[in-house]
């Protein structure tokens, strides 16, 4: 009874978030610029947007959590917390599989691997993300900044849609982008409030470029993106 109910949520709420998404491409919520507050841009130390797949290819860090929302949304268990509110959760039954990805943020730390995976719930919080492991869905990876050089505390994450479990978890086309667009569009729908837990979070996003270059050069899948990373900052209300 649950999968059939869920995959009619996934529907409906695919349509309508593309929708929010397409448009939030075009018209970020508050724009302004960002700061060295913010985050510090790995570019200027070494490091990259793009983490690393084994391999030689990487996925676009195309989310960044600024180092100016409340420190206990940059924790482990905050950044858990605020995924559940937004409609991710910790991954099928705590079972992960696949290689973790690497990060390099410029902060000293060198190429790191991955902090956390966390995967589209369709609403059940305990075991949606076991539905998202066989039909696919949204997931992003989290990378913190927080080494000896440059320690931010700003979370940088690779979010992409993938494609479902008879293809292989590929990422969807176009899925690096989309991912991006709605995971940015759950957080700040609704005017940006909302809540888990009994933790209400209030969300403002603006659009950044210069970051990633437009394209698919050294993208996993080849899938190009349109370099634009969204900055968001979350503050605990």
């Amino acid at each position: 009874m649950f999968y059939p109910k869920a995959s009619l949520i996934r529907l409906v709420s695919l349509l309508s978030a593309t929708t929010f998404a397409l448009s939030f491409r075009i018209l970020p919520v508050a724009p302004r610029q960002a700061t060295d507050a913010d985050f510090f841009n790995p570019l200027l130390n070494g490091g990259s947007m793009l983490d690393q797949v084994p391999g030689v290819l990487g996925e676009p860090l195309n989310v960044i959590i600024s180092a100016q929302s409340s420190p206990d949304v940059l924790t482990l268990d905050g950044i858990i917390n605020f995924a559940k509110a937004i409609g991710f959760s910790t991954e099928c039954l705590g079972i992960h599989s696949g290689a973790p990805q690497s990060a390099n943020l410029g902060d000293g730390n060198g190429w790191v691997n991955q902090t956390i995976e966390l995967r589209e719930d369709y609403g059940d919080s305990v075991l949606g993300t076991c539905l998202e492991s066989l039909i696919g869905g949204n997931h992003f990876r989290v990378f913190v900044q927080n080494g000896t050089e440059h320690h931010t505390g700003a979370l940088f994450l690779a979010v992409s849609t993938e494609e479902n479990v008879t293809e292989g978890h590929t990422t969807a086309p176009d899925g690096y982008d989309t991912g991006r667009d709605l995971f940015s569009a759950a957080a700040i729908n609704n005017g940006g409030t909302t809540s888990f837990g009994g933790t209400t979070y209030s969300t403002v996003g603006t659009n950044i470029t210069g970051l990633i270059q437009p394209g698919s050069t050294g993208i996993e899948d080849g899938i190009a993106t349109d370099g634009i990373v969204t900055l968001l900052t979350v503050t605990i209300a």
